[in-house]
């Protein structure tokens, strides 16, 4: 085998295209490559399973050969996995496709989030309730990007949260006391951070307040590229992102 052919990688489809006329180009989101594209050669073609098997969600062992940041995909083995039954599922499954498709740099691994991932996706194939699920993968997305927090700590204090005060969120720094230049959001109260510290997803205050925060993070990471999954969102009048 050469030195930059790869087999068994475990991998899953974040996006899709045709390319040419009979082929794939094909984003995928792996455990030990990260983000990176293959060709699927003649996978447009009648008597070609590729298609079938290069799905959204689907758990992949996938190899390829190949120099530069452009594969051939070589071998597909399907696994089992969750379904996406549910249309708030889907959409949020879509969702956190497009963030990473659009975000991760190529070729950089985040074995940390992989497994984030894949848990995100087990959860939505069972959640009636996605907001949960999408809220604890963008922290994820975030620290694997170098962006964590603390939801109850300020980082430019260096003190805890408190309730009755409130406070500022920073994407560069995350929860802040003071206002600064870098901040996006105000008037943050303590007492719901320190609810999302606790693991409270649930409460409208956390909710809202998390919701604001997540977006403000998302919509800095993406640099004013759009996120078309959350159109889905808003056209179906599903809960989400």
């Amino acid at each position: 085998m050469s030195r930059e052919a790869q087999q068994q990688e475990p991998a899953y489809v974040i996006h899709r295209r045709p390319w040419r006329e009979t082929s794939l180009m094909v984003d995928l989101f792996t455990l030990n490559h990260g983000r990176l594209s293959v060709i699927a050669r003649g996978a447009i073609g009648n008597k070609s399973p590729l298609k079938a098997q290069l799905q959204p969600f689907q758990p992949l062992l996938l190899g390829w050969v190949g120099r530069g940041d452009l594969k051939t995909l070589t071998e597909v083995d399907v696994r089992e996995g969750p379904l996406l039954h549910r249309t708030a599922s889907l959409y949020s499954g879509l969702y956190l496709n497009e963030l990473m498709q659009r975000i991760l740099p190529q070729a950089d691994p985040h074995p940390t989030l992989f497994a984030a991932y894949i848990g995100a996706l087990e959860q939505l194939a069972q959640a009636s309730d996605v907001e949960p699920v999408l809220r604890k993968f963008e922290q994820a997305f975030a620290a694997a990007l170098g962006y964590d927090f603390l939801w109850d700590l300020a980082m430019d204090t260096g003190e805890p949260v408190h309730s009755g005060q409130t406070y500022c969120y920073n994407p560069e720094q995350g929860i802040v006391a003071n206002a600064s230049s870098g901040v996006r959001l105000q008037n943050l109260h303590g007492e719901t951070l320190l609810a999302l510290a606790s693991g409270d997803y649930q409460s409208s205050a956390s909710r809202r307040l998390s919701k604001r925060v997540m977006r403000v993070l998302t919509d800095y990471l993406l640099q004013g590229r759009p996120l078309n999954s959350r159109s889905l969102f808003t056209h179906h009048s599903v809960r989400s992102s």
